[in-house]
């Protein structure tokens, strides 16, 4: 039986120029196809310290490096008079202390640029309407922006299409998030945040004072511009004027300390809403195909870990399938599929408690053991998979008596 190439991905964002380019390094034969052109607009602008060593291992470092991004030493915190940072190169875990803060549009372009340097064919505008599983190669129908259709066989396919989720809908792998619905309202802004009180090298956290459910990000750019949000439940959103625009500077009014910080920007691109964005699915991989990040789950975008996420998936993946495709017996559920699955537990686990209140009591806790602190810094820095860190073997229990204690003295 003839293919066209070793590998389909489905996507060229992180996910999918990572794994490009890993599984080029390896000799095999890579199809990447992405509806839409770069650059392009997208948010998870606010990377981990977990992602360099992904990004490193992918040989993408040097060109990231002399773009010039905003660098990122840690996270702060602010909930009316009540105040907390992290500082990357405090944390327990071993690893990188530092990472970026950067415009997607830039960022995702310079890495799907690697991986067509070490080889990897990217189209363009083209989407994947039809999909044909199976254990000896897949078929998908491949659609251009002329309407012209065509078939393309691959040994195996990757579906790092984020958002777009185009396996899982293909194939109605689409379950209900256990997450409850919340929204999300953005924009990138000229900050013109002068003076010394405030840190362009951390994301900035902003807890609505009258809504613990509502929180705001700010993240500086290298340039004097920034990404802004609001995230919250719908009732919330229904409080907004319905403009996008206006409803971005009526959220930011309604929170003195943003306000007062944000009093001279002006806004560079008009404000996108975007709700009903958690998502998973009811596996992870089939017969011929697994699936990279946001395609196959999503969680929340309070502790920038989706491109982590998304990053440790192509990782494992491009691993697992090059070992198949050089003839091993590979078992996808264990060597892909779970020990990704640990991430996105422990992760799940701080994301409900910031929306049930348990984590925002620890964050802001006056006076934080700092053993304690430098582990719960491990997890704001994306190394979420440590095992050595007790308050990601044991997350669950961890973080209950954690917030117990911490609920003590708040």
């Amino acid at each position: 039986m003839s293919f066209d190439c070793d590998v389909l991905i489905i996507g060229a964002g992180p996910a999918g120029s990572v794994a490009g380019a890993l599984l080029r390094d390896a000799g095999h034969d890579v199809h990447i196809v992405e509806k839409q052109h770069f650059p392009r607009f997208s948010i998870g602008e606010s990377l981990l310290p977990q992602c360099m060593e992904y990004l490193q291992q992918a040989g993408m470092l040097e060109a990231l490096g002399a773009a010039g991004f905003q660098r990122k030493n840690g996270a702060a915190f602010a909930w009316g008079a009540r105040k907390a940072a992290f500082h990357f190169d405090e944390q327990f875990t071993a690893g990188w202390d530092y990472t970026w803060q950067v415009e997607r549009a830039r960022f995702d372009q310079i890495l799907a640029e690697q991986a067509q340097q070490r080889g990897a064919r990217l189209e363009f505008g083209t989407s994947v309407i039809d999909f044909q599983p199976g254990g000896d190669g897949v078929t998908a129908t491949l659609r251009d922006e002329q309407g012209h259709e065509r078939r393309l066989r691959a040994r195996f396919a990757l579906d790092a299409s984020g958002f777009g989720r185009v396996l899982p809908r293909l194939l109605c792998l689409e379950k209900p998030s256990d997450f409850a619905a919340r929204g999300a309202l953005f924009a990138h802004i000229e900050d013109r945040i002068r003076g010394p009180g405030f840190d362009r090298e951390k994301i900035l956290i902003t807890v609505h004072e009258k809504r613990p459910d509502v929180w705001f990000w700010l993240i500086p750019f290298a340039d004097g511009r920034a990404s802004l949000g609001v995230v919250g439940p719908p009732d919330y959103f229904d409080t907004l004027p319905q403009d996008n625009d206006a409803a971005l500077q009526a959220a930011v009014d309604s929170e003195p300390g943003l306000s007062l910080l944000l009093l001279a920007s002006r806004p560079l691109t008009p404000a996108r809403r975007q709700s009903g964005y958690a998502a998973a699915v009811s596996q992870l991989h089939g017969p011929g195909y697994a699936l990279l990040g946001n395609a196959g789950e999503f969680l929340d975008p309070v502790f920038s870990s989706g491109v982590t996420i998304a990053l440790h998936s192509a990782t494992l993946a491009a691993d697992v399938l090059t070992r198949q495709l050089g003839g091993e017996t590979v078992d996808w559920q264990h060597q892909f599929a779970t020990p990704l699955q640990r991430g996105v537990d422990t992760f799940r686990s701080y994301v409900s408690g910031w929306y049930d209140g348990r984590f925002q009591k620890v964050l802001f806790h006056r006076a934080p053991p700092p053993a304690i602190k430098r582990m719960i810094c491990s997890i704001l820095a994306g190394y979420a998979w440590d095992q050595n860190n007790p308050y990601v073997q044991h997350h669950q229990r961890r973080l209950d008596t954690l917030a117990e204690l911490c609920a003590q003295d708040f």
